[in-house]
């Protein structure tokens, strides 16, 4: 892409400074001749602002969308996260609850057989 870029500005700059020699060895008058190269180099500064603006338009546009890309991921992310937190919650919440009501009926169970087992002794 640079290479490129360099390409571009040196064929810009070759044919600036061709067109420049072409009216300088043209048989004109030198108030018609500056008024001429001043109104090639006003094209040519407006040419080189539009490409600049279309240029920083294209950046801004392509970086607005990889922002846009990269949030949208990131929130897909986050919302995953969210619902594997979720998940692994409810988990734990029925496996405590579960082990909870095991010893519970443990504890129930010892305490009856040393009921029965004192009744009985």
């Amino acid at each position: 892409m640079k290479d490129q870029a360099k390409i571009i500005a040196a064929l810009l700059v070759g044919a600036a400074a061709g067109a420049a020699l072409g009216l300088l060895l043209a048989p004109e008058k030198g108030e018609e001749l500056r008024g001429d190269i001043a109104d090639y180099v006003n094209d040519l500064v407006d040419k080189a602002k539009n490409k600049a603006q279309t240029t920083a338009d294209n950046i801004k546009e392509y970086s607005t969308n990889a922002v846009d890309s990269v949030k949208s991921k990131f929130n897909g992310v986050v919302s995953d996260a969210e619902g594997a937190y979720d998940s692994a919650k409810s988990k734990a919440a029925n496996y405590a609850e579960n082990g909870a009501d095991a010893a519970k009926s443990k504890a129930k169970d010892t305490a009856n057989d040393w009921n029965n087992s004192i009744q009985n002794a």
